[in-house]
């Protein structure tokens, strides 16, 4: 199992000064992957990068949330709502509802693989068998690994690439996500 802390990934500046984004993971390698896992702090309204032929997750981890314009309609995100899918070709537009928000993003290429991302709440398990399964937490956890208990610091990306049958469970969960991801 592999580890990333947030704290350990500088920020990186967006070029049109509106935030910042924290690299967790480029998988396999960051010229060429197949799937993203990134943390960022949206500082102001703006619109997103577009990422042609990616599918692209997004959770409210901090902040009050944000307002995404997307083409079905406008989705109102905040800390406690579902991820939101969408593809990255999209790039909606964000209007913050109450300053700044830190948000995860889950994008996967669309062509490499299918992948998902859910709410970990408090007992849930990783879904099912992937080839690729993650664990963000930006709230110390712990995670049971077919009996082995872990503990997960704060602001923490664990993640496998070895496709197994090995059973994931949070023990308790307030601000967590389930990434998988499986190849085509």
């Amino acid at each position: 199992m592999n580890r990333v802390q947030l704290s350990a990934v500088p920020p990186q500046p967006w070029r049109n000064g509106g935030g910042s984004t924290r690299e967790l993971l480029a998988w396999p390698a960051a010229a060429d992957w197949k799937l993203r896992v990134s943390l960022a702090t949206i500082a102001q309204d703006g619109a997103f990068s577009a990422f042609a032929g990616v599918d692209r997750w997004f959770a409210v981890v901090d902040g009050a949330g944000v307002t995404l314009a997307l083409p079905d309609g406008d989705s109102a995100l905040t800390g406690s709502s579902a991820p939101q899918h969408f593809a990255g070709e999209a790039a909606p537009h964000a209007r913050l509802r109450a300053g700044a928000t830190q948000d995860l993003n889950f994008m996967v290429q669309r062509d490499a693989g299918t992948g998902e991302m859910h709410r970990a709440a408090a007992g849930s398990a990783a879904p099912g068998h992937s080839a690729w399964r993650g664990l963000f937490s930006a709230d110390a956890l712990t995670l049971e690994v077919d009996g082995t208990s872990i503990a997960v610091d704060a602001g923490t990306l664990l993640w496998s690439a070895s496709p197994s049958n090995a059973k994931w469970r949070v023990q308790e969960a307030t601000r967590a996500w389930w990434l998988t991801w499986n190849p085509r």
